[in-house]
Order: C-alpha cells, then structure tokens, then sequence
C-alpha cells in the first residue's frame, strides 16, 4: 500500500502512515544488521549468551560414542539393550534493549547521531536474538519509561522495534536512568540479558544497576562522541546542554580551559568505568565517528574468552 508522502502500516488494530524517508530508514538498517547478524554475530550471540539449563528431550538406544553416564538403567533392563537419556540447552531467552533517547542522543558531530548509533546496534542485537529463537523487547525512555514492547518472537516484531527507535519523538528530554533500571527490575523477571544503551549523562544510577545485575546478565553500551570528550581551538563557542537548555559561554582558544575541559570528561568516564565494574556489569564504548562492528565484536570475544577458562 502507498500513496502521498508515506506508506500505510497495519500494526494491531490500527493503520498508521510512515513518512517514506523512516522507511527507507528502516529498510537500510534491516538490510545492513541482517548482512552483519548472518555472516558474524549469530553464532557468536549464541555461544556468548548461554540457555538458562538443560531440558530432557528423549530417549533413544544407546549410540557407539555416547557418555556411558546418559545411560537410563530403567529403560534398558525394560527393553534388554542400552538406552541412553538426551538432553538439549534450554536455548530460549530474553533480550531487552533499553534505549536511552533523551535529548543528547540526538548529539553527534562526524559520521553518525547517537540516536541512530543506538537504533542500528539494538537491530543487530535483535536479529540475533531472533535467529537464536530467543524473544525481544524493548524499554525507550527519557526522565520516564516512554515505551516498554514486551518481548516477542518474530521479524515483524524487530521491524516495529527498529521503526519506535527511529521514529521515536520524546515527550521529554532529560534522562532518568535510575528510574528506567528500576522499570525494568520490575517488567523483566529474572534472567534476561539487558543491554542498557546510553550516553549515561546522568547520576544516581550506580545502586539500582548493581541491584539489576545481579538478577540479570546486564550489558552498559556507552555512546561517546569525540565533540563531548574534548573541545576545538574555534574562538569564543555558546554551549548548550541538549536535556536542560542550560548555555554557557566558553574560551575554546584557552589552552588550559580545552585541558581542564578534557581532564574532567576523562575522570567522568574512568568513574562510569568503575562503576560497571564495581555493579559486576560488562561494558563496551561505541563512537558515533566509527563503526560499531569490531567493538561488538571484540566484546564477543572477551565474553567467549571468559567462559573458556570457567
């Protein structure tokens, strides 16, 4: 269906119209995360993020090669011969993206904005999940839980996950991460794997993401951008914090405001840093001026590394 400057979408009992350029939005990114999901992260997502178990699935003769331990005694006096117990991973999980969107996610001064940085990753992360049978869903929030998907099967479901993240317009701009982490306590249960998804330009989150960990594998996915970390020799520049409206004017010609500007961002950061480690919370730093492929990848590797030597 068609016509005007969008498209009809049919999404539960309703018809919504989306502007052609979001779907054409959408359709880059579905393309370019199922190319990557195929030839890279399928695999690595499933051995990465394990099953919660192991759940019994029959019993068949006993094979030459078999663990003489899945041998069922009962079955095999019964019939005469060995008949072994199999056994298959309780495979199916949750993965809940949560997606900071507040008013700094839509910073971004070289290749990308972080809100789209956000929206291609939770893609890749969905795809996976679902090429792995595991369920998604989706927490968007700003000072409040503006959205909560629950977690579904299904490539329909990933599209309307990709499409809220792009076509997403806030009611608010600030960020309450700690009430967010809260919200998700509360909807998710036990067990999921989290991917929080944030600038965190925030504070006061530090308790409940330990609290949250320890109830979930928990994964911090911190969106940088080279403008925040460090300011340009430009003269005279009016700054403007994108959740607050708050402005201020600085020397950037300054060479000791340029360092002192630079030495705080790095001691926020190494705080943030210690915070994930002390919350026992993985993290992985994603810039808007370069890919998201091989620090996503490389964190496969680590989480890989760490289960070869438990």
């Amino acid at each position: 269906m068609g016509g005007g400057d969008g498209e009809m979408e049919r999404d539960g009992g309703g018809i919504t119209a989306l502007p052609r350029e979001l779907l054409r939005e959408i359709r880059r990114i579905e393309i370019r995360t199922s190319r990557l999901v195929t030839e890279a992260f399928a695999g690595r997502y499933h051995s990465v993020f394990k099953g919660m178990g192991i759940e019994f699935a029959e019993v068949r003769e006993y094979q030459p090669g078999d663990d003489v331990r899945t041998i069922d005694w009962n079955v095999t006096a019964r019939m005469g011969h060995p008949y072994v117990k199999r056994y298959v991973e309780e495979r199916e999980l949750r993965l809940l993206l949560v997606v900071d969107l507040s008013g700094s996610g839509e910073f971004g001064t070289r290749r990308a904005l972080k809100n789209r940085v956000a929206a291609e990753l939770s893609a890749l992360l969905a795809y996976s999940a679902i090429r792995n049978n595991d369920r998604v869903g989706l927490v968007i929030f700003t000072d409040e839980v503006e959205l909560y998907l629950p977690p579904k099967k299904g490539s329909r479901h990933i599209l309307r996950l990709i499409r809220e993240i792009l076509g997403f317009r806030a009611r608010s701009r600030g960020t309450n991460l700690s009430g967010a982490l809260e919200y998700v306590g509360n909807v998710g249960g036990r067990h999921a794997i989290v991917f929080v998804i944030s600038d965190f330009l925030t504070a006061g989150y530090e308790r409940v993401l330990g609290v949250l960990a320890r109830r979930n594998d928990v994964i911090a996915v911190e969106l940088l951008d080279p403008g925040e970390l460090g300011l340009v020799s430009m003269g005279m520049v009016e700054l403007c914090d994108p959740e607050t409206g708050e402005r201020v004017v600085v020397d950037t010609q300054n060479a000791a405001v340029r360092r002192l500007f630079r030495e705080r961002m790095d001691e926020l950061r190494r705080r943030r840093h210690e915070q994930f480690r002390r919350a026992g919370v993985d993290w992985i730093e994603l810039w808007t001026d370069r890919s998201y492929v091989e620090p996503l990848a490389g964190f496969f590797r680590m989480r890989e590394r760490r289960l070869r030597r438990v």
